[in-house]
């Protein structure tokens, strides 16, 4: 009796779960440029005969569109999908149709969505990459290398007067004297301190799987000391040149070339002298000016 119960239940749970239901057999699809791409899409009856469906497209940058919507493909996909019972075709697809693409399904008041997964199948071209022809010794030393076009993006190796470089150089015993960081993700190759060790001819290599890999210009980097002497004798120099103008600027002041700062006279001032207290009127009670003004 409990068995049947429970049969009972897992029939009833697994029906409510089987409702308005979107389905995606194939939820990544890769195909080469040029060709097409099917992008299915199923959903149950519980939709109702006429269920709105719509198509959105999202890009590898996050910018999300529509490429079918009110029935009909938008104005930039009209003359490149169609949308069928069940799924979209592509009559032929580029690189930039790589990214997801959401099936939205709505109907008698239900809803549902999937997404599929389109990669455009697209081989790299030649990496470009930058090597520092000179760099000092002890300094930092970063390498790059980029493909721009392969889809999906390639994964990037170094190489070091044609060997192969290992992801990790302590592994191995000849590269276990060598510091560098190689990220094969974004192709970069850094050298946090370098030495002559590092010296020589270095080319990247691109590869994801579609067509034969492509490799970037050989360049050599070459490692060099510390200029010390060059830095003290520049030193000295400033030294010398600072020196010989001051010696210069002495003997032109000495010699009266340079022109002397004019002499001003001195300003006259008019000093007032107040009378002593003794001093007064004459017995005649005339009165005299006693007090004098001073130049």
């Amino acid at each position: 009796m409990l068995t049947f119960v429970f049969v009972c239940l897992s029939i009833s749970v697994s029906g409510l779960h089987a409702e308005f239901t979107v389905t995606v057999p194939n939820p990544s699809v890769k195909v080469k440029e040029n060709e097409g791409a099917d992008l299915k899409c199923t959903y149950t009856a519980d939709f109702g005969a006429t269920p709105r469906v719509e198509w959105k497209f999202k890009d590898l940058k996050g910018s999300q569109s529509f490429i079918y919507f009110d029935n009909k493909p938008t104005a930039q996909y009209e003359s490149r999908i169609t949308v069928y019972p069940g799924g979209l075709r592509f009559n032929k697809v580029t690189r930039a149709d790589t990214g997801d693409y959401d099936c939205e399904v709505s109907g008698n008041q239900g809803y549902g969505e999937k997404t599929v997964k389109l990669t455009v199948l697209v081989p790299p071209s030649k990496p470009v990459s930058r090597v520092p022809s000179s760099v000092t010794t002890g300094s930092n030393a970063l390498l790059t290398c980029f493909d721009k076009d392969g889809s999906p993006p390639p994964t990037y190796k170094w190489y070091k007067d044609n060997t192969p470089l290992p992801d990790d150089p302590s592994k191995f015993p000849s590269f276990k004297n060598l510091t560098y960081k190689m990220n094969a993700f974004n192709g970069n190759l850094e050298f946090p301190s370098v030495s002559k060790l590092d010296i020589g001819s270095y080319f990247c290599e691109a590869n994801n799987g579609e067509g034969a890999p492509q490799r970037g210009d050989a360049v050599k980097m070459d490692v060099r000391d510390l200029n010390v002497g060059g830095i003290v004798a520049g030193v000295i120099v400033a030294l010398l040149a600072v020196g010989l103008l001051l010696f210069a600027l002495w003997f032109a002041s000495k010699k009266g070339y340079l022109p002397k700062m004019s002499e001003s006279k001195p300003k006259t001032q008019a000093v007032y002298t107040q009378p002593r207290s003794d001093e007064g009127d004459d017995g005649d009670g005339e009165f005299r000016q006693k007090s004098s003004f001073v130049v």
